[in-house]
């Protein structure tokens, strides 16, 4: 009986293909099979062109593969090949349900390495030029997602935090605009609203939280909101 594969949970970051590490893209240039997410780039698969690619991609509103499923794909190319890269967007760590395909993986007795990426948070402040911690300002920050297991009920509770990140934000924002207004936050507070980060349909809004309350466009494509004194415009700045 062959040995079992090793699986690298590879972080693609947030989707620019320049801005995944030289590890990930390493890995991606041996993989004999590359498990994807649905908002991997065209551009980040051409770095695998030799491997066998098996889309499972998981969209908010769309149908998608569910994670049973996944972790079942994931087990089965550890027992037919030996290099196996599941390629998640941004990082694996943080909102990628990396603890589910951790178990699945650990319990088969396959081996597993992750490999971090450029998580949205990072690159869209980057991409504003818009640091999420400011001296004076904000000392602290907190990511978050309205989403939860499909099982669980909603969580409608907000992070404590000078500086709020959330997370696949396109329909949720207007009710997280709504509870912080609620417990007190100004109405201009400054928020800046990223689409597509760092691809070239990127697009970037900044309004206030009075104007989040009343909602967003429909998206086309992940959406991240960055809410907080530290969104604040500076004099001199162009973006």
């Amino acid at each position: 009986m062959a040995a079992l594969g090793k699986v690298y949970l590879v972080g693609a970051g947030p989707g620019a293909v320049d801005l995944i590490t030289v590890r990930g893209a390493r890995l991606l240039g041996e993989a004999e099979v590359v498990l994807y997410d649905a908002l991997v780039t065209p551009e980040m698969l051409a770095l695998c062109t030799q491997a066998e690619l098996i889309p499972v991609g998981k969209r908010s509103g769309q149908r998608s593969t569910a994670q049973t499923v996944i972790n079942e794909k994931l087990v089965d190319a550890a027992r037919r090949y030996q290099r196996v890269v599941r390629l998640k967007g941004g990082d694996p760590m943080l909102f990628g349900r990396a603890d589910e395909e951790l178990r699945a993986l650990e319990e088969a007795g396959i081996e597993v390495e992750v490999v971090p990426g450029i998580t949205t948070a990072v690159a869209a402040a980057a991409a504003t030029l818009q640091p999420l911690t400011k001296r004076g300002v904000a000392r602290s920050v907190a990511f978050f997602t309205s989403s939860t297991a499909p099982d669980q009920p909603d969580h409608p509770a907000l992070p404590e935090t000078d500086t709020l990140v959330q997370y696949m934000g396109g329909r949720e924002a207007a009710a997280t605009a709504e509870r912080l207004l609620a417990e007190g936050r100004r109405p201009e507070l400054p928020v800046v609203v990223v689409e597509n980060c760092s691809r070239a349909d990127q697009s970037v809004r900044r309004l206030t939280l009075a104007d989040l309350a009343h909602g967003l466009d429909v998206a086309h494509g992940p959406v991240l909101v960055m809410i907080g004194e530290a969104m604040a415009h500076r004099p001199h700045q162009t973006l």
